[in-house]
């Protein structure tokens, strides 16, 4: 029988991405997120990848992705993004409220409705695409950075919870990730200071590299966890220390 595989946030970008390359596998992927356009879209390009309407930040709209799934082996939980740059002290509570909301929460509900089928499974992946931003602080990161470490201790814990089950918990932490949507987002639509963000940057990592890493922690063999996996540019040093050429 062919495995399942579940992607939120499979839209765009990273989630998108890694949704193709699950089909690739050999994956049977059930592509989740707001946008069901996009997603419908997707679906008629690739048979194997089945659209459905998502939004994690509600409990109705989780359990009927959970109601609608007859298994589930892999579960990435994607759905995420920042919004705003602006210091601790000129922070936007709403921002602040959001992110937490779809990073954080949205993962937990995720994960609390699909976990007895990942379990069920026999061989379940639960993957959390967190970020560098969920270990290392950088000025104006207050409200996303404090949403990733929170995403990246629940994965943690997790790991803890489910020793013995027959489930791995994978953490994917990318660095700097040129897509189309998140720089924009996070500068609620401002695209000149979202190229900023980029600018001299030789190859930012895209979307399909993260797509390459989740692909490889998933299908290693049943035993094998890859507890956390950082990906990188070979231009971003550390959070903060980026090469950029005039």
């Amino acid at each position: 029988m062919r495995r399942t595989a579940v992607v939120t946030g499979a839209s765009s970008g990273i989630g998108e991405a890694t949704a193709r390359r699950l089909a690739a596998e050999g994956y049977d992927v059930v592509a989740a997120a707001r946008r069901r356009e996009r997603l419908d879209k997707l679906a008629a390009e690739i048979p194997a990848i089945r659209p459905a309407t998502l939004d994690v930040t509600s409990d109705e709209s989780v359990a009927e992705l959970a109601a609608s799934l007859d298994r589930c082996d892999v579960l990435v939980n994607n759905a995420g993004g920042a919004v705003g740059l602006e210091p601790v002290s000129g922070g936007l509570v709403d921002d602040w409220r959001q992110m937490y909301e779809v990073n954080v929460l949205g993962s937990l509900r995720v994960t609390k409705a699909l976990l007895p089928k990942l379990i069920e499974s026999g061989d379940g992946v639960l993957l959390m695409l967190t970020s560098t931003a969920g270990f290392t602080s950088y000025e104006g990161g207050g409200g996303y950075t404090a949403a990733k470490h929170g995403q990246t201790s629940m994965t943690e814990t997790l790991r803890l919870e489910l020793c013995g089950e027959p489930v791995r918990v994978v953490e994917v932490a990318p660095g700097m990730v040129q897509t189309e949507e998140f720089a924009l987002t996070r500068f609620r639509g401002d695209a000149e200071r979202a190229q900023k963000v980029y600018q001299g940057v030789p190859d930012p990592l895209t979307a399909d590299d993260v797509a390459d890493a989740i692909a490889w922690c998933v299908t290693r063999p049943a035993h094998v966890n890859v507890d956390r996996l950082v990906i990188r540019p070979r231009a971003q040093a550390a959070q903060h220390k980026v090469h950029r050429v005039s």
